[in-house]
């Protein structure tokens, strides 16, 4: 059988989701700023539907920018808080394992002058509050956190950014990735403290193109792109409809958070306890990790000969994140990983749709790969 692993990178269409956007195009087709009966009825599409992504994060509607995507939503938050607040401040907080879209944002915002100083990890990939306590100065404007990581899965201590900002008495605004952590933790930016948040459709089971930007009332940012009048000004276009109506249905069809964070949990103890008795296997994920996302590592084996192998027997994982496309991991570095471990990474992740049977399919197909792979 088939066994499909690699849900952090992006997860299969739920029914739901393909139901909405069939019937969006086919009965809203029309453009939601035009005022005749097929813009209106395209507006009123797009207003439920930024009701219900604004339901899954129990804020408000208006608090909801629609974007193409998790990249997008974050560099929007990046560029916008950066160039709203320059007055104020030059330096920008973020961490050394975040995902390449902030990582890249905040070296070019470092490239046109601001101060952008990273918080380093311990072996777990956690940064330390102490350190955030450092870094954070009077003149911050951004601090930018995920709330999971995407290749280890560990969970990030978000709460601390208010407590760092109140002690330096910065004017920053607190930015949160939370791609992978909604749709399987409770996420709500007012508690968490923060101003502006990301999500992604197709991370809980919506389509590609589509994601979100949460920024609280009364926040302020820039822009970033120009034309239109469009989700407040703040993302100008015309509204991707098909692919909205999608997420919105899919971020409806989130089932109980608990129900689905045990069974998750059961199927990763299960994962991790066939692991540890897999001779030259180790564990790159914390205990206290999402899980949905475990990391190990062969050592002595290359990712990309695993990955191939695994893949010609049905078996579908990766060496990281997606969107680094095969280079070395920058996450598994900050944590301080040997260099074999980082060459022989794997990243398993699931979904509420993930069986035992896959979890089976993967641990007898890796076994067949140690053993046949490290013959050669």
């Amino acid at each position: 059988m088939e066994a499909y692993l690699d849900n952090s990178a992006t997860t299969p269409l739920c029914a739901e989701a393909a139901e909405a956007m069939q019937d969006a195009v086919g009965r809203f087709w029309g453009n939601p700023s035009s005022l005749h009966r097929p813009g209106l009825e395209a507006e009123r599409l797009l207003a439920r539907c930024r009701a219900d992504v604004a339901a899954s994060l129990h804020c408000g509607p208006g608090e909801v920018t629609f974007t193409s995507g998790g990249t997008e939503s974050n560099n929007l938050a990046l560029f916008g808080a950066a160039a709203a607040l320059r007055r104020r401040g030059r330096r920008i907080v973020t961490s050394a394992v975040e995902h390449s879209s902030i990582a890249e944002s905040a070296a070019e915002l470092q490239s046109r002058g601001y101060d952008v100083a990273y918080l380093g990890v311990d072996g777990q990939g956690r940064v330390s509050e102490q350190e955030l306590l450092r870094l954070v100065t009077g003149d911050t404007i951004l601090v930018s956190l995920m709330a999971v990581n995407n290749e280890v899965g560990t969970l990030q201590p978000i709460d601390a950014v208010r407590r760092a900002l109140r002690r330096a008495n910065a004017p920053a605004l607190v930015h949160c990735d939370a791609v992978q952590a909604y749709g399987k933790l409770p996420v709500n930016p007012q508690r968490l403290g923060v101003d502006l948040l990301t999500v992604s459709s197709h991370k809980i089971h919506g389509p590609k193109g589509a994601g979100a930007l949460y920024v609280r009332k009364g926040v302020r940012i820039s822009p970033i792109l120009f034309g239109g009048s469009q989700e407040q000004k703040l993302r100008p276009g015309t509204e991707a409809m098909p692919a909205i109506a999608g997420f919105a249905a899919a971020a409806r069809a989130i089932p109980d958070l608990q129900q689905s964070l045990q069974y998750a949990t059961t199927l990763r103890d299960r994962l991790v306890l066939a692991l540890s008795t897999m001779e030259g296997v180790k564990l790159n994920s914390p205990p206290d990790a999402l899980p949905y996302l475990t990391n190990i590592s062969l050592p002595g084996l290359q990712s990309e000969t695993m990955l191939n192998f695994l893949s010609e027997r049905g078996v579908y994982v990766s060496p990281g994140s997606a969107c680094a496309k095969g280079k070395k991991s920058r996450v598994l570095r900050a944590m301080g990983l040997p260099e074999a471990d980082i060459a022989g990474a794997l990243r398993i992740s699931l979904s509420r749709y993930t069986t035992w049977e896959e979890i089976d399919a993967f641990l007898f197909a890796l076994n067949e790969a140690r053993m046949t792979l490290a013959r050669k």
